[in-house]
Order: C-alpha cells, then sequence, then structure tokens
C-alpha cells in the first residue's frame, strides 16, 4: 500500500484572539481573558494613560470584546472578500497583476540577489552591496523596485481604494490600505519576491531567523495621510524578517524609528532614525521594536512583507512567546504549519 507524502497545513495560533490586542487611545497592547483578568493585569497602566472612569473602562471593554469577534472571523471574511474581488473588480493597471518580471525591480536589487545565489557568497561580500543602516540592529536597506513599478503599483491601490469593493484592514494598527493577498497579488507578485529574491538575501543575512526557510508571507500595504492614520506606534511584528518598501508619494515626516529586541528591558533607549526613499526598502528582523513618526504632509503609502519561517515559529510563537497552540486557518495563515495526515494513494492500489 503506498500513501501519498503529508500535506502541509498552515495555521494560526490560538493567542491571535487573546494577545497583543491593540488600544491606540492608550497606546498600549494588552493580553485579554476577562474583565477581571483585564484589571489586575493592566489597571495602574491604564489610569496613568486616562482609562479612570468606570466609563472608560466599560468603553475599552466593550473594544476588545468587539475586537476579539473581528480576530475570529477574519479569515473568512478575508476569504470572501478575496472572492467577490476577484469575480467583480475590474484593475486601472491589469500589468500589475502579470508574474513577477525583473523589470519591476532596481537593478541594485536584481545584483544583490545574484550575488546571493552565486558560489562563494558570503555575509562580507553580501553586505559591501548594501546599506548598513545598523550594524549593531542589523538592519539593511537596498533599492527593491523601480519607479514606474512603484507609480504602477500606486495607481493600482488608489483605483482599488475609490472602488466599492470591501476592503480589510492591513493589520490591527492599521486602519487604512491593501491586503494584498486579497486584492490577487500574492500568486503573481508576493510569492516569487519571497521565493526567488528574498530568501536568498535573508538566508545570508539572517540565517540565525530562519531567513533560509522562509515559506509563507503576510503583505501590505499601509497608507498615511491627513484624518487617517498619521503615525504608527512602537510594536514589533508577527514575523521572523520584515521588508519595508516606500512607494511613494510625496511626504514629509513619518521616519521610521527602531530600537532594540522586545525582548530586551532597555529595547526603547536612543531608537533610530530612517528616513523612507522611494523605491528602497528596509530589512529587519521582526522582532526589533519599531514605529513611525507622525507624518508632516502629503501622502505617504508603504509596502510591508512580514516573511515567516515554520521552521522557526512552530517551537515558540513570537507573540505569547509559547509553544504554539494551532488552529486551522485560510491561506498562509499566521505562518504555523503541521501536517495533515497521509492519504493513501487510491492508484497504487489497482
Amino acid at each position: 500500500m503506498a500513501t501519498v507524502g503529508a500535506p502541509r497545513r498552515f495555521c494560526r495560533c490560538a493567542c491571535f484572539c487573546t494577545d497583543n490586542l491593540y488600544v491606540a487611545r492608550y497606546g498600549l497592547h494588552v493580553r485579554f481573558r476577562g474583565e477581571q483578568q483585564l484589571r489586575r493585569d493592566y489597571g495602574p497602566i491604564l489610569r496613568s494613560r486616562g482609562c479612570v472612569s468606570a466609563k472608560d473602562f466599560q468603553q475599552l471593554l466593550a473594544e476588545l470584546e468587539q475586537e476579539v469577534e473581528r480576530r475570529r472571523r477574519l479569515g473568512q471574511e478575508s476569504a470572501a472578500r478575496k472572492a467577490l474581488i476577484a469575480s467583480s473588480y475590474h484593475p486601472a493597471r491589469p500589468e500589475v497583476y502579470d508574474s513577477l518580471q525583473d523589470a519591476a525591480l532596481a537593478p541594485e536589487f536584481l545584483a544583490v540577489t545574484e550575488y546571493s545565489v552565486s558560489p562563494g557568497a558570503d555575509l562580507k561580500g553580501l553586505l559591501q552591496r548594501l546599506e548598513t543602516v545598523s550594524e549593531e540592529k542589523r538592519i539593511y536597506r537596498v533599492p527593491v523596485f523601480t519607479a514606474p513599478f512603484c507609480q504602477a503599483l500606486l495607481e493600482e491601490l488608489e483605483h482599488f481604494e475609490q472602488s466599492d469593493m470591501p476592503k480589510g484592514r492591513p493589520n490591527t494598527m492599521n486602519n487604512y490600505g491593501v491586503l494584498l493577498h486579497e486584492l490577487g497579488l500574492d500568486e503573481p507578485l508576493m510569492t516569487p519576491l519571497r521565493e526567488r529574491f528574498l530568501q536568498p538575501l535573508m538566508a545570508l543575512l539572517y540565517p540565525d531567523c530562519g531567513g533560509g526557510r522562509l515559506d509563507s508571507h503576510r503583505a501590505f500595504v499601509v497608507k498615511y495621510a491627513p484624518g487617517q492614520d498619521l503615525e504608527l506606534g512602537c510594536h514589533y511584528d508577527n514575523a521572523e524578517l520584515t521588508l519595508n518598501v516606500a512607494l511613494g508619494k510625496v511626504f514629509t515626516g513619518g521616519a521610521l524609528y527602531f530600537g532594540g529586541l522586545f525582548q530586551a528591558p532597555t529595547a526603547l533607549t536612543e531608537p533610530l532614525e530612517v528616513e523612507h526613499v522611494v523605491g528602497q526598502g528596509v530589512l529587519h528582523r521582526g522582532g526589533q521594536l519599531h514605529g513611525a513618526r507622525p507624518l508632516g504632509t502629503g501622502e505617504r503609502w508603504n509596502l510591508v512583507v512580514w516573511l515567516r519561517a515554520s521552521a522557526v515559529r512552530n517551537s515558540l510563537c513570537p507573540m505569547c512567546c509559547r509553544e504554539p497552540d494551532l488552529v486551522d486557518d485560510e491561506g498562509f495563515g499566521d505562518g504555523f504549519t503541521r501536517e495533515e495526515p497521509a492519504t493513501v494513494d487510491v492508484c497504487a492500489l489497482t
């Protein structure tokens, strides 16, 4: 009797619905299991940040319960939005949906990835081809996309934004932007970018963070504009590694700032500020604390790619810092995997 190799299913950790719930009004990430736990664990810090009356606390409770319910429905609702967009949306720039071509990529990025897969490539040689933003924090920068591709992608994103199609929030801290898998850009654009270009590069830069074993991603575009999101509070990413590419437009302010790794007790001492350069991508570890300063003028659009390695996160969830409690999810889930039961190859039995 022959069996087919066990397929992997992507999952999320159950902590997604209880941990790292962001309360923007108080600039705080909380773990939420109920009212008594919230009062016990966060009462003093909440009061120090303005949550002082019974009405304040009841409003916070309602918001957290609403967010937990939103997260529980997220995978199913995202899949429904993706299906509707695929059947009903008419792109303004259909060429953006073509399979990723080298012409969309900056010559410097192509050179870096070509070196990364060459015989004898090593970290020292790679660093000669990248800008080192911080050797201590292991933050790097490299041009990723050409200016014409950035412009075409922005035009498509704005066209989608102005359409009547349903839109999901990019993540739990940003309210404006686009989830690229819902728009149908994962398969033609983001997966080739990860597999063909980012993986060999990250394997040399971050071998200890799963850089050579990236097997999923979550890609989204965030938008900052007057009257919408203006800044981003300090946080760390649900990713082993992150790529952040400035797409445009014309803006002032909004610089990224970086502290230490989230596990460090003095993680935000003397943060490093990094200005955006359109077309260029900043590479950093997902666990690096970071945020964005307030936008001054104009609009800022950034592509953010959370790069994940199940070989790393299957042992320890980066969000709850425990062994993950796996829950089935849609698509890549949150990058955790488990093997499905092997199936019998019926053809081999006949």
